[in-house]
């Protein structure tokens, strides 16, 4: 069943150059239940890398383009009133599927943001005082243009950001990448040919499967002790709350699952833990001056002692 995640990253590289740690991290992110963050600048792919991961995968995809006029209505659904039958009928949104794109979300007013604030915790939305639970597998895939900061775009808040599991900052290409990317699309549209790896029942095997890797006291004291650093550091205002303890926690046992493992490493945690923290923390108006998020978290980092490697729970 694990050659499944070999042949699914495989699937997406025809199309991605470049983006293997990107696409670990986001089936990681699937098999946890957990939603990523996608963050650079216009045209390094960030679209491109939801859509084929969506397309490798057997399931429902829809894509929302965020702009300051979509309402919150637009992204979860209403109650319409159908004159033909002369009652009120249900039209859930684009929430209702496995994989969602909301693309440039940051470009949405906050009442908008917030309306998926529901769903990505719990898995569920409520219109009008209706409930409806959506299947599994769900996950958000966000984008966001960090360039246009002040031009029509609104922050994410922080109960947002908290809900995504991870962010990835997509860097640009290489020289040698970026040839790789001219050859292969000067002619050809790699993502018409991407083929569905992976279906609803092995994702649910697989699921359960990533559960079980074993979490040893050592590693689970290692993930305390930064979250804890992360809290009593000078220089942030605000550290990682329990959830992103046990969003470094899960995390962890996806990257120790998908390469081959049946227990988590302190290499592990560390691996993860800079996609999983850092949009978490908030610097103080005085460390910011000096200092980038970058900096202090990699001061943390070292300031945690890293325990003895050891497979025995």
């Amino acid at each position: 069943m694990k050659d499944k995640l070999f042949l699914l990253k495989q699937e997406v590289s025809k199309v991605m150059v470049g983006r293997e740690k990107d696409i670990e991290l986001l089936t990681i992110a699937l098999l946890q239940g957990g939603h990523i963050l996608l963050e650079s600048v216009p045209g390094t792919g960030k679209t491109l890398l939801a859509k084929t991961f969506a397309k490798s995968l057997d399931g429902e995809f829809k894509r929302i383009q965020f702009t300051p006029d979509v309402l919150p209505t637009d992204v979860t659904g209403i109650q319409f009133f159908n004159p033909k039958s002369q009652e009120f009928e249900l039209r859930i949104g684009p929430v209702k599927t496995n994989i969602l794109l909301a693309d440039e979300i940051n470009r949405a007013t906050p009442r908008t943001q917030s309306s998926l604030l529901e769903v990505m915790e719990e898995r569920q939305v409520t219109i009008d005082g209706e409930t409806i639970i959506l299947d599994e597998p769900f996950m958000v895939i966000a984008t966001q243009n960090p360039v246009e900061s002040q031009q029509g775009t609104f922050p994410l808040p922080a109960a947002q950001l908290d809900r995504f599991l991870m962010k990835i900052s997509m860097n640009y290409p290489t020289y040698e990448e970026e040839r790789d990317i001219l050859r292969r699309f000067q002619s050809n549209e790699p993502l018409t040919q991407v083929k569905t790896i992976l279906t609803r029942e092995e994702f649910v095997e697989l699921r359960k499967n990533v559960k079980n890797i074993l979490v040893n006291e050592d590693v689970e004291k290692f993930i305390l002790l930064i979250i804890r650093q992360t809290r009593q550091h000078p220089a942030i205002e605000h550290g990682a709350s329990p959830r992103a303890a046990l969003a470094l926690l899960k995390a962890s046992q996806g990257h120790a699952f998908i390469h081959g493992r049946e227990y988590v490493t302190p290499d592990d945690v560390k691996v993860v833990a800079p996609y999983v923290l850092k949009h978490r923390l908030y610097l103080s108006i005085e460390a910011s001056l000096t200092n980038t998020i970058e900096d202090i978290f990699e001061e943390i980092m070292k300031e945690v002692p890293t325990p003895v490697e050891s497979g025995v729970v």
